[in-house]
This record gives structure tokens, C-alpha cells and sequence, in this order.
């Protein structure tokens, strides 16, 4: 039975946020388990699946729930609040499916692929931020397709994913070097995972690398053709679609660090007048936070934008500045609260080293002023 056929698909976001609060309890405490096992957060991923998360944005004429760009950030950032490894686990297969309903809505391409997900309930697993413009890999030509062999690192929810959206170089004999895009099964021949995924933070996501050894990719499975080294003007979709969904999460971590710190300082019966400094800081970063990742969410228009040039260097740029202010709302509500903050069993450690995974999504802040640079002196 499709899992929205049911009152989901006629409820407001208020549905999706409460049900977050009902489930969040449970998504915290398996969180706070994972991350202290370094292990995916697969039962997190159960009770979403469960609940139709997954799904969720697809339209309803594909089965989904047709819940808005907008409101899916929102979630994002609600459920970040209680996990940030599942919320950004999450933006990681909602990204994919963005790019896709996207294609659906402007180019009439890619509802197969949507009713795919729906039917299998899939979670797609993304490699495009570490391949970038060259990507990675060697690929040679088979009958009806191609031999791939590649190390794909950063692949969020590789732990439990079902599909593969990945990319390979290819040195075509007439035309060079190109790179092709295409899905591949998580379960193919030649697909195995390491467990290397031991990191600061965001340990819940289970981005292990994906390893894929001789893998026959059909020949009708490639969906984009591009030369490599090209920026792609479908980038620009891809980037504007992916980054306030990615972002989602860590404004909600920064909100969880402004609610603890206010929280912890109302409970004092003397405060240091340092602190109500401090608190207003937070309270200013937090702010612009907010702000950058409302302004990236209206440029996306709910889906409603084309595909232009000055569009991927907005959202970029807009990205770097919303990560810094993340980043600077956590650190100032560690100093706020003081060393209590260092101790693992206070919430606060963990969303600190939550939020330094926010300066590596693409584009890292030296290399998006360099992009950006090059594209204004045009």
C-alpha cells in the first residue's frame, strides 16, 4: 500500500512538525546512541521510513505526500533538533529528490524514477559535492555499457542505501573526456562499503565510502552526459536545490545551541554581565542565520526558478555566509555557558562538533569566493 494514502496526504506542514514532536524523544535517544557507537542511524531511519518522510516531497500525482520545497526545509530543521545526523542523512536523499521533481515540473523527465522511490520506498545515497566538475574513477566500454571502478567517499546513508546517484570519467574516443551520470544499485556485483566512517562529528550519517570494483553500469542507466572540468549550467539546479536542504539542519542545531544557552542562563540566580553580552550575540548570529537561509529558500521559489548562472553563485555564496553564522551562534553558546559546555554529557559538546561538518558541503569557503570571483569577472 502506498504509505500516503492516507489523512497525510491532505495535512499542513503543522502534521509533519507534530509528528516530529511525538517521534523526537525516540529519534534523541537513538541518537545520542549512534553517536557514541559511530554507527548509522538505521533505526532513526526506520521510523521515518515508516512515517513517509522519505517520500514526502514526491507530488502526489507519483505518490507522494507533495509537501513543499519550504516546508521540507522546515522539517529539516525541526527533526535536527532532536538528531542532526538524521536530519542531515535526510537532506542528503531529499536533495536527490528535489533535483528530480524539478526535472518532473520543468522538463516533464524524471517521474519514473519519483514513482520508483515511492514504490520501493528508496533511499538514494549522493556522491556529486566530493566528485564536483572532474569526478573520479575509471570506466571502460563493455557490451551495452560500461565497467566502472571508483572510491566514493562522503556518501551520507551509504550504511543502509538503495540506490547509488553517482558520476564517472569517461575518455570517449570522439569526443574526450566527458563525465557520465547514472544510479546504480547499492546491491550490484562489485559494491562494498568500508567502515571508515569514524569522525568528529555528524557521526550518525553513515557517509562511509563506497567502493565500487568492476561494476557493469547499462548502457540506458547513464541520465547526463557532460565535459569533464565544465561547470554544467543543470549545476545550477542541482546547487540551488541542494543547499537549503543541507543547510536545514545545522540552522536547526544552532536554534537547539540558542535554546540551551537561554535556558542554562535563566536558571542562574546571578549572571556575569559578560553573559547577557554574550546572549545577544548568539541571538545576532542566530539571526543571520535565519535570514540567509530564508532568502536561499524563497530563491528556490518552491521549484519555481530556471536554470541560470547567477543563481548557483547566489545560493553559494549565501551558503559560506549562513555556515559561518552557524558556526558563531554554537561558539558563542559554548563560551555562554562555560566549561560545563566541554562535558560530553551536556547536549551542547555534541552540537559543536555536529556543526564543524557545515563548512565542508560544497562549496568550502575558499573555493566558493574563488568561484564566485571567477564568474563576476566574466
Amino acid at each position: 500500500m502506498n504509505i500516503h494514502e492516507n489523512k497525510v496526504t491532505e495535512t499542513p506542514l503543522k502534521y509533519w512538525l507534530n509528528l516530529i514532536d511525538q517521534l523526537g524523544d525516540q529519534l534523541a535517544a537513538n541518537g545520542i546512541v549512534h553517536d557514541k557507537d559511530d554507527t548509522f542511524v538505521a533505526d532513526n531511519y526506520q521510523i521515518l521510513k515508516k512515517n513517509g518522510f522519505l517520500t514526502a516531497m514526491i507530488p502526489k500525482a507519483l505518490g507522494g505526500a507533495g509537501v513543499p520545497f519550504t516546508d521540507m526545509c522546515t522539517i529539516l530543521v525541526k527533526i535536527a533538533q532532536y538528531c542532526p545526523s538524521t536530519a542531515l542523512a535526510l537532506s542528503m536523499h531529499q536533495h536527490l529528490l528535489a533535483v528530480n521533481i524539478w526535472k518532473y515540473k520543468h522538463e516533464g523527465s524524471g517521474g519514473e524514477f519519483l514513482k520508483e522511490v515511492v514504490d520501493k520506498n528508496l533511499v538514494l545515497v549522493s556522491t556529486g559535492a566530493r566528485d564536483w566538475l572532474d569526478s573520479n574513477g575509471a570506466m571502460t566500454r563493455t557490451d551495452n555499457g560500461y565497467l566502472v571502478s571508483a572510491r566514493k567517499q562522503f556518501a551520507s546513508q551509504s550504511a543502509i542505501g538503495d540506490l547509488l546517484v553517482t558520476s564517472i570519467p569517461f575518455n570517449d574516443p570522439e569526443e574526450g573526456w566527458q563525465v557520465l551520470h547514472f544510479p546504480v544499485s547499492m546491491k550490484s556485483d562489485g559494491i562494498k562499503l568500508l567502515d571508515d566512517w569514524h569522525t568528529l562529528g555528524m557521526r550518525g550519517t553513515g557517509s562511509q565510502t563506497v567502493i565500487l570494483d568492476n561494476v557493469f553500469i547499462p548502457e540506458d542507466s547513464i541520465v547526463m552526459k557532460r565535459a569533464k572540468g565544465e561547470f554544467p549550467l543543470f549545476w545550477n539546479v542541482v546547487l540551488t536545490v541542494a543547499l537549503p536542504l543541507i543547510m536545514a539542519p545545522y540552522i536547526g542545531i544552532a536554534e537547539k545551541a540558542m535554546k540551551i544557552s537561554l535556558e542554562k542562563l535563566k536558571s542562574k540566580q546571578s549572571r556575569p554581565l559578560d553573559t547577557t553580552f554574550l546572549l545577544g550575540e548568539i541571538y545576532n548570529s542566530l539571526t543571520l542565520a535565519k535570514v540567509l537561509h530564508k532568502d536561499m529558500i524563497e530563491i528556490v521559489n518552491n521549484l519555481n526558478f530556471k536554470a541560470e548562472e547567477r543563481i548557483g553563485v547566489e545560493i553559494l555564496a549565501r551558503k559560506t555566509l549562513l555556515a559561518n553564522a552557524c558556526k558563531e551562534t554554537v561558539n558563542k553558546a559554548m563560551e555562554t555557558v562555560g566549561g560545563q559546555s566541554f562535558y560530553r554529557k551536556f547536549e551542547l559538546e555534541r552540537l559543536f562538533r555536529d556543526m564543524q561538518a557545515v563548512g565542508f558541503h560544497t562549496l568550502p569557503e575558499k573555493k566558493q569566493q574563488h568561484f564566485t570571483g571567477e564568474f563576476l569577472l566574466k
